[in-house]
């Protein structure tokens, strides 16, 4: 157990900070802009703490990473963690106040206990090609949006309303056209980036917007040790519920992973069912043995996650006759 841990409860505008250091616990809140990133570096600082003092933030997407960034920079041992991971820990501790406060300590102790990975900040490229997909993909949300809203109209009587929606419409097709040759221009200016995208899309099933948005959310695939761990992390490993001689449950999808990446490999997995021929004799395979259609699907974006490291791992392209041991999937869904 380490003697001095650190956990920050984070929220939209401030974070609650709790430092354990030898059974004693000192608390402080700070905003969470960039000024309260500096006032919380120096205040560690004077806490005189350990540079490998653990430092844990629960996963709250833009809201954490900004303050973890800060930190990582510095030099401090970050992690960043899965909040299902903290609510267990809480759950064992019999945790019974739900306050700011409370969940700040609760991350101390957490992070005083815990075997802990070091998270490392995105490369600037990878955070700005996220950026790019983040608004592209609210773009074309907003474009369905307007579609519905121009069906619904439609059921009515004429109206001028018709007209500025057909205009809002084609001016987002424009955006979305434009954020795309961004997207495009931003991962051919980026050698990494662009070897990674070309080995993707080498891949029967990957297009050019699932390798972007794949990119976007994951990063360097190479940072994890095998395949499945990288499923695991998206959450896509199976979930298998037996107990004795009476539970047989249904094995599925953990699900408890990264949702943004799992949705970006949905569509992909629904092509490469049908047109890449690993994931064809896959599919073929578990279909026989009586896997509901979605469990395939399952597998099917699965196994496209130990693809993709595969030929990234290795830097060569897909290639079906090639076999990439080790890289099985488990059939259990």
């Amino acid at each position: 157990m380490n003697e001095h841990a650190v956990g920050i409860d984070v929220s939209k505008k401030k974070l609650d900070i709790c430092v354990i250091s030898s059974e004693k616990y000192k608390t402080k809140v700070l905003s969470n802009t960039a000024a309260g990133h500096a006032e919380l570096l120096r205040w560690l600082a004077g806490r005189q703490l350990p540079v490998a003092t653990p430092i844990v933030l629960e996963a709250t997407g833009p809201y954490s990473e900004a303050v973890a960034i800060a930190l990582a920079d510095a030099g401090w041992a970050v992690s960043v963690v899965n909040p299902a991971r903290v609510t267990g820990f809480a759950q064992s501790e019999l945790s019974r106040n739900k306050t700011d406060q409370a969940d700040a300590k609760l991350l101390a102790k957490f992070a005083q206990r815990a075997a802990l990975a070091i998270w490392k900040p995105p490369s600037r490229e990878v955070r700005e090609l996220r950026a790019l997909v983040d608004r592209l993909q609210a773009l074309i949300d907003m474009r369905q949006q307007e579609l519905n809203r121009l069906e619904a109209l439609a059921q009515g009587l004429p109206s001028n309303v018709t007209d500025m929606v057909h205009e809002h419409v084609a001016w987002l097709d424009e955006q979305i056209r434009k954020l795309q040759d961004a997207i495009d221009d931003h991962i051919d200016g980026n050698p990494a980036l662009r070897e990674d995208a070309q080995l993707m899309q080498s891949i029967p099933g990957i297009g050019k917007r699932s390798t972007a948005q794949f990119l976007a959310y994951i990063g360097d695939t190479r940072r994890f040790k095998s395949a499945k761990a990288l499923a695991a992390f998206i959450g896509l490993s199976p979930k298998q519920k037996q107990s004795g001689a009476s539970v047989r449950g249904r094995t599925t999808i953990s699900r408890a992973g990264h949702a943004a990446a799992r949705r970006a490999l949905y569509m992909p997995g629904l092509v490469a069912k049908r047109h890449n021929p690993v994931i064809i004799a896959l599919a073929k395979r578990l279909e026989s043995k009586g896997l509901a259609p979605k469990a395939i699907i399952g597998a099917s974006m699965r196994k496209l996650v130990h693809l993709i490291y595969g030929v990234i791992k290795s830097g060569r392209p897909f290639q079906a006759g090639i076999p990439l041991r080790g890289l099985e999937i488990q059939e259990g869904i």
